[in-house]
């Protein structure tokens, strides 16, 4: 799946990211337009997020697979408190794991569990690309 730059300026701060060696694969991909997801290699699980072991059965047989960037809200909140407001959600992946992100993109009373999205990168503060999710 060729992952989506968003144009517009992000809603809210992101976070700064600090590149490490478990998710170096991730971000270089990220970086080409593309989200992968890490598969063990001895059992042939996928997961999310980034590990040197697999959580299912502790290999450290970890490769890359590209991914669709389609899920479903699985369970979401939103922070009014903050200023400006935002989603978070976890997103079940169309291949099966479940990640944490932020649901972007849409009215925040518009997002519902099960709603379809699709994957979007925005720029973290210091530039690498950040995985968030956009109604499909």
């Amino acid at each position: 799946m060729a992952g989506q730059h968003r144009t517009q300026a992000p809603s809210r701060p992101i976070a700064s990211i600090t590149r490490q060696p478990e998710s170096a694969p991730f971000q270089d991909a990220a970086a080409e337009g593309r989200f992968v997801v890490p598969r063990c290699g001895a059992c042939g699980r996928l997961h999310w997020y980034p590990r040197a072991l697999c959580p299912f059965c502790f290999s450290n047989d970890i490769t890359w697979q590209d991914a669709s960037g389609r899920g479903t809200v699985y369970s979401y909140t939103v922070m009014r408190r903050a200023k400006p407001a935002y989603a978070i959600a976890y997103v079940q992946l169309e291949e099966g794991p479940i990640m944490m992100s932020n649901i972007v993109g849409c009215d925040l009373d518009a997002v519902r569990i099960g709603m379809a999205v699709k994957l979007v990168f925005e720029p973290a503060g210091n530039g690498p690309l950040v995985p968030m999710f956009t109604p499909a």
